[in-house]
């Protein structure tokens, strides 16, 4: 059994072929319309986790928290996916012709199903992260270790190279004599093959990561609310320790952020109304980490229960025939889409990392200035030099010899 990421460009013929009373459902246009998404998803993604994994890695081992673990995990995974996607992109031009040999059909389908997995857990891991630090950040302390976490990310890696290793093995390059092009598909041994890999994905690669996201980020969100809840109507203690936002650390990027002094006086409403728009701002990241997750991957995983359930038998009919055909290749870029919104949320939107990011902006603009400064310098020694050479040369004076 032969399958392709996307569906092949003759989607009409497939259509009519398949159920004669399906030829007015009209095709979208793939050739055209995916290359132009995968390079606007390229270029974003890729200068956003270029510059996210830059400033990741520049800080210091011994200021590594967890979750900058996670992140740069997470930027590497999603730009070694990133940089396959002007081959795929190439690959959907030209009609499904695959001019790359077959080795560079392995490798862009290997990271391909890498970064689908190890993408995904990497979200699940800064999010049980940030629940711990947050909801639980006493009893989590020992648990929050930077070895921790790079020994949890190396179990990652191998559990996502363990998980996309079948569709690895069963990707080929295949001709196909319909549309007589050499193509890049998955050739399944059998059909269990083909439902067991699916369902694999979907419940690996979508349903349990986002079971898990839910749990910590509503957990996340009921316990700032409950904390706010308590403090604006005062029936937490005033000698109590805060136990909140404020008093917890809070992690923009991994970095804890440090809580603000305690206020004591008539200024302490206004201090609650800045904790407050804190505490929303909190929330709001937190809904948009869950929506992005969830609407970037879940109309894709439709789409392939659909696809199960068509060739299982259990669904027929032509708009089941041409959701698959014409849906699959649109979910599957807003699903890649993904890695291009993932710095932007995690990294971005914090202020530690934005003023790390000015910190090293600020590094290499005064780099820059010490070079231009030493090319100043060198210019103006040499000019020096030519002026002492032009007045020795007018000191130095040349007597007319005389006949003997």
């Amino acid at each position: 059994m032969v399958a392709h990421d996307l569906p092949l460009p003759n989607a009409t013929t497939n259509l009519s072929s398949a159920a004669p009373g399906c030829a007015d459902w009209p095709p979208v246009a793939m050739t055209t319309a995916i290359p132009a998404v995968y390079g606007v998803v390229c270029v974003l993604g890729a200068a956003a986790n270029a510059l996210a994994a830059c400033v990741l890695a520049r800080g210091a081992a011994s200021r590594r928290t967890v979750a900058n673990t996670f992140m740069l995990n997470l930027c590497v995974s999603d730009l070694l996916f990133l940089l396959s996607l002007p081959l795929w992109a190439v690959y959907y031009a030209r009609g499904y012709r695959w001019p790359f040999g077959w080795l560079a059909c392995k490798a862009c389908g290997a990271l391909l199903n890498l970064n689908l997995y190890a993408s995904i857990f990497f979200i699940t891991c800064m999010s049980m992260d940030r629940y711990l630090a947050i909801v639980h950040p006493l009893r989590s302390q020992g648990l929050r270790d930077p070895k921790r976490a790079r020994l949890t990310c190396q179990v990652v890696w191998v559990l996502a190279c363990a998980c996309s290793a079948p569709n690895v093995a069963f990707r080929t390059t295949q001709y196909l004599p319909d549309l007589g092009v050499e193509a890049c598909v998955i050739s399944y041994p059998d059909h269990q093959w083909y439902v067991a890999l699916n369902c694999m994905k979907m419940v690996l690669g979508f349903l349990l990561p986002l079971a898990v996201i839910c749990f910590c980020y509503g957990a996340i969100g009921r316990h700032l609310w409950v904390w706010a809840d308590a403090d604006v109507f005062g029936t937490r203690a005033p000698s109590e320790p805060p136990r909140g936002p404020s008093a917890e650390p809070r992690e923009s990027c991994g970095r804890p952020e440090r809580p603000p002094a305690p206020c004591a006086g008539p200024s302490c409403s206004t201090g609650r109304s800045l904790e407050g728009r804190g505490l929303e701002r909190i929330l709001w990241t937190v809904a948009a980490v869950v929506l992005a997750f969830f609407l970037c991957w879940f109309p894709f995983h439709c789409v392939t229960l659909l696809a199960v359930l068509m060739h299982e038998g259990w669904l027929e009919g032509c708009w089941v025939m041409w959701a698959t055909h014409n849906l699959t290749p649109l979910t599957l870029c807003l699903g890649f889409s993904n890695s291009a919104i993932n710095p932007l949320l995690y990294c971005f939107v914090g202020n530690h990392f934005r003023g790390r990011l000015g910190g090293l902006c600020r590094g290499l603009r005064a780099r820059g200035e010490r070079q231009s400064q030493k090319r100043g310098s060198f210019s103006t020694r040499l000019s020096s030099f030519s002026r002492k050479l032009s007045d020795l040369k007018d000191l130095v004076i040349v007597e007319p010899t005389s006949p003997a």
